[in-house]
């Protein structure tokens, strides 16, 4: 479903326990809780938890890691995630607050031209109760070329796709991470060797 198509009926799923989003995990509830203790509302909340990710959570590539953190609670222990990952983070840690949130798309070239073909980049979707409305948020982790930033009026996300070169902004809002994508952070050794050169459709 797209962001703008989903419904109240569907709000639950957006706040489920998943293999991926494991919000129980006691690392995961000890920082929910350290995050309320420092936020006013819970507009405050979101935007704390969306900075403690983008901010505190180095993006594997960034960092040239090979260490592969599979869910939310990795990300967390190991400090370090691709943004499939850190978007399960940042769901945790709103779902682990009753905050419903999902798992938004793009698929962008891994390089400045399709050269090297594409990767599927990963975001999340966050539902506004004040508001009633959701939005979108990127914690992929700013640096020189990326200033994604909080907003609830409008999107600042980490990158703006290129239609002509066969870029794609789904758009979309799903409650789990893709299963492909689950397959494959636990088939793969080094992260840097990651591709995903299909459409998530």
């Amino acid at each position: 479903m797209t962001v703008e198509e989903t419904r109240m009926s569907d709000m639950n799923i957006f706040l489920q326990e998943t293999e991926s989003i494991d919000y129980s995990n006691p690392i995961i509830t000890k920082q929910v809780n350290l995050l309320k203790e420092k936020s006013t509302s819970n507009i405050d909340y979101i935007k704390n938890a969306y900075e403690f990710v983008r901010d505190k959570i180095s993006h594997s590539w960034d960092v040239k890691t090979n260490l592969v953190s599979k869910n939310a609670s990795e990300v967390l222990i190991n400090k370090t995630g691709i943004c499939w990952t850190k978007s399960c983070l940042l769901a945790a840690l709103l779902r682990g607050n009753g905050i419903p949130s999902g798992i938004s798309y793009q698929k962008l070239t891994r390089a400045d031209d399709a050269s090297d073909g594409y990767i599927i980049h990963a975001l999340n979707t966050v539902y506004i109760r004040v508001l009633d409305k959701w939005i979108r948020l990127d914690a992929r982790g700013n640096k020189a070329t990326v200033n994604a930033q909080f907003s609830t009026e409008k999107e600042i996300l980490a990158f703006t796709v290129r239609p002509e070169l066969d870029e794609i902004d789904y758009k979309d809002n799903n409650p789990d991470l893709d299963k492909r994508l689950v397959e494959i952070l636990h088939t793969v050794d080094v992260v840097m060797n990651i591709r995903t050169d299909f459409d998530l459709k």
